[in-house]
């Protein structure tokens, strides 16, 4: 017993780099020294020390890329870099290729957000009694890029992809999963309904007359249905406003 001991424990340096700081106390400053008490994988090392695993790009010890099932030993040391890190190369891929187009899921303090993404034209899953584990299922079972700004939801083994949002400004959001993803030459407008993600089509004016407004039909003749909720859209006032949005979040492509 004593002997298993002996080889299973240790301090192994970890260096984390750039963003992963963001999940460390200020003091540790990218340094973290991890007791190694028994057989433990890289993965819930990393995860223990407060990092989910989805912000990880690269892992090396001694200067090799390794896996999440690398079992850590005593004489280690780990340097740890962040999701598209720059100048960064792994010859060991961590999890499957993110999907393309991106489809999202958001956890629900970021209602905001997912209906800036629908805007944009991101399939955006998001419903405000949707639990953690029900979030991690539809992610895993339907390819979807996880969004919270809790990290513990984004420690479920399951989901492959995920970031977690630092602001709590909605535009600035935006940004940062733009950034990213980058969405920036993606943007589809008024491609997904603001209220449910369903498909937005163009409708005769005809086959939504009793469901929109006798001064929108009177002036308006162009419509757009979400085939999922029904809801009616034209391109009234709100419209332009819209626009506006849209203008604006895409000039933030700038500052990437």
């Amino acid at each position: 017993m004593s002997l298993i001991k002996q080889q299973t424990t240790g301090t192994i340096p970890f260096h984390f780099i750039g963003s992963l700081c963001d999940f460390l106390p200020k003091r540790i400053q990218g340094q973290f020294h991890y007791q190694l008490l028994h057989p433990t994988s890289v993965k819930d090392a990393i995860e223990a020390m407060g990092v989910p695993h989805v912000e990880v790009e690269c892992i090396k010890v001694h200067g090799k890329d390794v896996p999440f099932t690398y079992q850590l030993k005593p004489e280690d040391a780990v340097i740890v870099y962040p999701f598209i890190s720059h100048n960064t190369f792994s010859e060991v891929v961590l999890r499957p290729p993110l999907k393309r187009p991106i489809k999202f899921i958001l956890d629900v303090h970021l209602g905001s957000l997912a209906r800036l993404l629908r805007l944009a034209g991101f399939d955006t899953y998001y419903e405000t009694e949707a639990a953690d584990a029900i979030i991690a299922k539809i992610a895993a079972k339907e390819d979807r890029v996880v969004l919270t700004r809790d990290i513990g939801l984004l420690k479920h083994k399951i989901i492959h992809w995920g970031y977690w949002i630092r602001s709590q400004h909605r535009e600035e959001q935006f940004k940062e999963v733009a950034c990213r993803f980058n969405l920036w030459s993606s943007f589809s407008p008024f491609s997904y309904c603001l209220a449910c993600n369903g498909s937005i089509k163009s409708v005769n004016k005809e086959m939504v007359m009793n469901l929109i407004p006798s001064n929108a039909a009177l002036y308006f003749h162009s419509f757009f249905q979400c085939q999922s909720c029904q809801r009616v859209y034209w391109k009234g006032t709100h419209y332009d406003r819209m626009l506006e949005t849209l203008e604006r979040l895409h000039n933030k492509g700038n500052d990437c």
